[in-house]
This record gives C-alpha cells, sequence and structure tokens, in this order.
C-alpha cells in the first residue's frame, strides 16, 4: 500500500508530465483559432487549399485495408505460434521479431525499386503491400504473447467439446482477447496514418494519391510563414486518430494491462 505522501507525488509528476504533453496541443489550436479572436475560417481556408479531402480519404483507404489485412494476419499467425507446436516455429517466430528490427530507412529504395519493376509505385497497393508487412510483424509477436497467456485448460476444454482449432480460435479466444486484439488495432492505425516515408518515396509523381501526412508536407511548403493555417491543417490531420483513440482509450488501457504481452 502506497502511503498519502507517495500518491501525492505520483499525482503531482503525472500533472507536470500531462501539462508538457497538452502544452503544445494548446498553443496549435490557439494558433488555428486565431485567439483571442476566435476565427474558424483557418480550418476551411487549409481543407480548400490544402486538398485534404483527397488527402484524407486516401489516408483512410490506406490505413482501413492495411489494419484489416494485418489484423486477420497477425491473429492467425499468433495464434498458430502461441498455442501450436510443430518443427520450425521458432525460426518461424525469429522470422517474425527481425521485420521489428529493421527500420524503414533501411529498405525503403531496394524496396521502392522492387515495387516499381511490378508497376506498383504511385498505386494504392505499393503504399499498403509494405506497411502490411510491417504491421504483421508486430501484429504476430503481440497476438503470440495474448494467446500464450491463456490458460491451456480453456483449449482443451475446447477440444474436448468437439471445437476446431478455426472455431476455437474465431469463437472463443478472440472474443476474450478484444482488449489485446483493439489494442494492437489502435497502435496499427496510428502508425500507419503516419507514416511519412513510405508514401513520400512511393508516391513520387500523382499528387491525387498522397496521404495525409504527406499532403501536409507539401501544404506546409507553400505557406511556409502563415502559421494559423498550417497549424489548422495540422488539427485536421490529426482529428481522425485522435477521435479513435478517444473511443477506443478504455480498450487500449485495458489491453495495456491486461497483461497482452506477458510470455
Amino acid at each position: 500500500m502506497s502511503t498519502r505522501g507517495e500518491r501525492l507525488v505520483n499525482h503531482a509528476v503525472l500533472a507536470v508530465f500531462a501539462v508538457i504533453a497538452v502544452f503544445p496541443m494548446i498553443g496549435i489550436v490557439t494558433q488555428a483559432l486565431r485567439l483571442p479572436g476566435l476565427d474558424f475560417s483557418t480550418f476551411g481556408t487549409a481543407w480548400r487549399e490544402g486538398h485534404f479531402a483527397t488527402y484524407l480519404r486516401n489516408s483512410v483507404i490506406v490505413t482501413s485495408i492495411t489494419v484489416v489485412v494485418s489484423a486477420t494476419l497477425s491473429i492467425m499467425a499468433g495464434y498458430a505460434l502461441g498455442t501450436m507446436r510443430f518443427r520450425g516455429a521458432t525460426a518461424v517466430f525469429l522470422l517474425f521479431l527481425a521485420g521489428l528490427t529493421i527500420p524503414t530507412e533501411t529498405i525503403v529504395v531496394p524496396l521502392y525499386f522492387d515495387l516499381r519493376s511490378m508497376g506498383l509505385d504511385n498505386t494504392y497497393a505499393g503504399l499498403i503491400l509494405p506497411q502490411v508487412a510491417m504491421s504483421v510483424a508486430f501484429g504476430t509477436f503481440w497476438m503470440r504473447a495474448y494467446f500464450r497467456s491463456v490458460p491451456r485448460s480453456l483449449l482443451e476444454a475446447a477440444r474436448i467439446d468437439g471445437a476446431s482449432s478455426w472455431t476455437t480460435l474465431w469463437r472463443v479466444l478472440v472474443p476474450i482477447g478484444r482488449p489485446a486484439i483493439l489494442t494492437m488495432l489502435l497502435l496499427t492505425t496510428m502508425w500507419t496514418w503516419n507514416e511519412f516515408l513510405l508514401p513520400l518515396v512511393i508516391i513520387n509523381s500523382d499528387e491525387a494519391l498522397r496521404t495525409a501526412p504527406l499532403g501536409l508536407s507539401f501544404f506546409q511548403g507553400s505557406h511556409k510563414t502563415d502559421y494559423p493555417l498550417l497549424m489548422a491543417g495540422a488539427l485536421i490531420i490529426a482529428a481522425p486518430v485522435v477521435i479513435v483513440y478517444v473511443f477506443l482509450q478504455r480498450q487500449f488501457i485495458a489491453g495495456m494491462l491486461s497483461g497482452a504481452i506477458k510470455e
């Protein structure tokens, strides 16, 4: 049990870090709204001049497909590696782990030439496939840890009831693993939405396929000194991820604290 003094110190430290985290956002909102005058016209101007409708649509398409495909593959791979015993399982898992250790910067140039040779540069597929591969590496690690923490008695009970491996996965383990899965989905969504380097390299000639962060970068280049407009654009790009997090924050925290990565 912590003493009252320890709790006060903990709350004070948390309050300090909260202020540090929130202070830049206050500055951005103040600039975007031109406070104290409260001018919302900067958002409309940024929306029109920045073509953010197109860029947000592209990001939604890329992020949605990447998250759905990578989550499905991660759940199945994590289930196999976490609950089944087969020859080469350790080697396969280490191969997935290798994907977490390779920085995007080291592979982006050869990746671009590979995609260009297949005609996938300046396409949605060229943006989605590499990000699915990177997300599956993390997702498999995350879900394997969750499935390994599931009591063996639960798996044995499902088998005794005649459930196949497929049924056990989707009707037994996935429903009770909702916090861990939603945490993985939220992290993958944020990483995919904020990805900048891959779109910058792969989408090099088709402006209509730019994602939101890439579009914001070009918007910044053409409005270098108009800070209210730049701040409004930044808030427009950040809003979808913030909204998703607000709605899923309880599940996200539950997934982080439920021992989802406990071996």
